[in-house]
């Protein structure tokens, strides 16, 4: 019989926990750069999406252009190595597991957490000193003023909801990654979740550290302040009061917390209480290696699941 090219609910499970047991034992320095990497890379996909929508009135059509692009972020912290504090919210199944204390697993979301706006930070800066925030006259940098303008504006009630549900989606979008035995697979898998957030404009907490420091880089920018006053009406006394760090704190906490609330009360729990006691006397999931053509643990494993399938 020919072997499933995909993982099973109860082993992608067992792999992300795996992973998480492997995350929490890595040493300061490889933490703080994959948090680095991953950072880096969400800021090239939200730098591409803004430049590609920027000039773009109407804003189904502009989130719809986005969220095309802004998945090549996920794809390349996938497939290239990094980690978001965002899906790594799915470690606190490895703690109710018991397979790593709650404290090993803070610290490592609060080294990931700093190293993604470290990234974030970086991409930010090279992007404002690369010149194409003077794109369409400098309408991409009124763009990115008025970007972060609305995100710091934005009531915490609402921030932690939209950052509930976009870190369901951004959480899905990795388990399915993990579910996948191909790139083709992880691609697609990647795509769908991370196309929807974006289109519903949903909040991200490593995104934003992009966007909001950008703009307060472009808001310094006398040029781009006046281009945003004509296109989106922002006066350059808003713009001044709101692009602060303060600013950027008000955004950031309430983000971060419904982040976290999504991916570990409305994803991470619930998945564990579903099919853990399932998984609990069946084999440990194993992801072999792109390059393996036949894999004996792997069908073993399929093996296993036939047979649990059966049985129920």
């Amino acid at each position: 019989m020919e072997r499933q090219n995909f993982l099973l609910p109860t082993e992608v499970l067992e792999a992300n926990m795996k992973a998480a047991q492997a995350k929490v034992r890595y040493p300061f320095y490889k933490l703080l750069l994959l948090g680095m990497m991953a950072g880096m890379f969400v800021g090239f996909g939200a730098a591409a999406s803004s430049t590609a929508m920027h000039g773009i009135a109407d804003v189904g059509i502009a989130r719809l252009i986005a969220g095309c692009i802004f998945p090549v972020g996920l794809m390349m912290i996938i497939f290239v190595g990094g980690e978001l504090i965002t899906s790594n919210c799915l470690m606190i199944s490895g703690v109710i597991d018991k397979r790593y204390s709650a404290l090993s697993m803070l610290k490592a979301l609060a080294v990931l957490y700093i190293s993604n706006l470290i990234g974030s930070v970086l991409v930010a800066i090279l992007v404002y000193y690369s010149g194409i925030l003077n794109y369409t006259g400098g309408a991409t940098g009124a763009f990115a003023i008025n970007v972060a303008f609305a995100k710091v504006n934005i009531t915490p009630g609402a921030a932690v909801c939209s950052g509930i549900l976009c870190n369901i989606l951004v959480c899905a979008a990795s388990l399915m990654a993990t579910a996948a035995k191909d790139i083709a697979g992880k691609t697609w898998a990647i795509f769908f979740p991370i196309f929807a957030f974006v289109i519903c404009g949903f909040e991200h907490c490593v995104a934003n550290m992009y966007y909001i420091v950008l703009g307060m880089l472009a808001s310094g920018n006398g040029d781009y302040v006046a281009r945003a006053q004509e296109m989106y009406g922002l006066s350059k006394e808003a713009v001044q009061e709101s692009l602060t760090i303060g600013g950027f704190l008000s955004n950031q906490i309430p983000v971060t917390i419904g982040n976290i609330l999504g991916g570990m009360v409305f994803v991470a729990l619930p998945l564990y209480a579903i099919h853990k006691s399932r998984g609990e006397n069946k084999m440990k999931a194993h992801v072999h290696t792109a390059s393996e053509t036949h894999c004996s643990i792997c069908d073993f494993y399929e093996a296993a699941s036939r047979a649990e399938r059966e049985d129920a």
